[in-house]
């Protein structure tokens, strides 16, 4: 691999409302998909947000996932990022889709960290 990580960015919908509502089975659901995928689970925290959507990250050894959740809209936005070439990102991105039974999903991969080339860009205050 040429970088230091593998980041995959999904779009997940056509999920049941009453399963991104609930925090817990989107906390278990995170956490098992991050092990699926053979990460480490260091830490992990959601919130749940009135009337509805709940937000989480799972803080692993290896990177992160998150999740972001619209449950009056089927919709879930999710990022899974592993760093090194032993945890493949979307082992855990595949279980959570089948997990939030959706019915469609668009993702990408975005390698993280590349340095083939040197690239400086001047950021300047406004």
């Amino acid at each position: 691999m040429n970088g230091l990580g593998r980041h995959i960015l999904a779009e997940i919908y056509g999920c049941s409302p009453d399963l991104l509502n609930d925090k817990a089975f989107i906390e278990k659901t995170m956490v098992e998909s991050a092990l699926k995928c053979g990460a480490e689970v260091r830490e992990a925290i959601f919130h749940k947000f009135s009337p509805q959507g709940v937000s989480g990250v799972i803080i692993i050894s290896e990177s992160h996932l998150t999740i972001h959740t619209w449950p009056e809209l089927g919709y879930a936005a999710v990022d899974v990022f592993t760093c090194g070439d032993n945890i493949n990102p979307w082992d855990a991105c595949n279980n959570m889709t089948e997990l939030l039974k959706a019915k469609n999903i668009t993702a990408q991969e975005i390698k993280r960290g590349i340095f083939d080339k040197a690239v400086s860009i001047k950021v300047s205050n406004i």
